[in-house]
């Protein structure tokens, strides 16, 4: 899976996507520009010491990483979409594009993918979710529909192991 940060802006929530990435297998995408420094203390606290191992990957814009990844096909989380975000299937390499805090993706971009823009279902008067929120809702559905590959799929109690 394939989780892509376009212009993200508050460090704590890429550091948390970061996270869920890592704890997933998934590969981080981010795009530039990205609104703090990769080493501020926010998204290392955040991602705590998982960072180190994330395989992440950054761009200059939105072309270059349509150029570095092949124009893979891309789901686009906005509130614009149509579609629900559980209605659409993933395929085990899927990219899941989210835009930045402030704006979500420009229109500009929406306007080419329309077939593969997604919504997450909430009342009316919500502007929208958070944005670490909204990553770990679609990407744990797009690993559940690929039966959740290389993952841990049983949990242990140490404790009261005689359950």
């Amino acid at each position: 899976m394939n989780i892509v940060l376009f212009e993200p802006e508050i460090p704590a929530n890429t550091g948390n996507i970061g996270r869920t990435c890592y704890a997933t297998g998934t590969t981080l995408h981010l795009i530039d520009p990205i609104g703090f420094s990769l080493s501020e203390k926010a998204l290392l606290r955040a991602g705590m010491d998982y960072w180190k191992n994330l395989d992440v990957h950054r761009y200059v814009n939105f072309s270059d990483f349509l150029e570095k990844n092949n124009n893979p096909k891309i789901f686009m989380a906005t509130t614009k979409a149509k579609k629900c975000y559980s209605d659409v299937k993933y395929d085990s390499d899927a990219y899941i594009m989210f835009g930045p805090e402030s704006r979500g993706i420009p229109e500009e971009i929406l306007v080419d993918y329309k077939d593969t823009c997604i919504r997450i279902p909430m009342l009316e008067e919500i502007r929208s979710l958070n944005l670490s929120n909204s990553v770990a809702i679609i990407l744990f559905e797009a690993l559940r529909q690929n039966g959740f590959i290389n993952m841990n799929l049983e949990g242990t109690l140490h404790r009261l192991n005689d359950w």
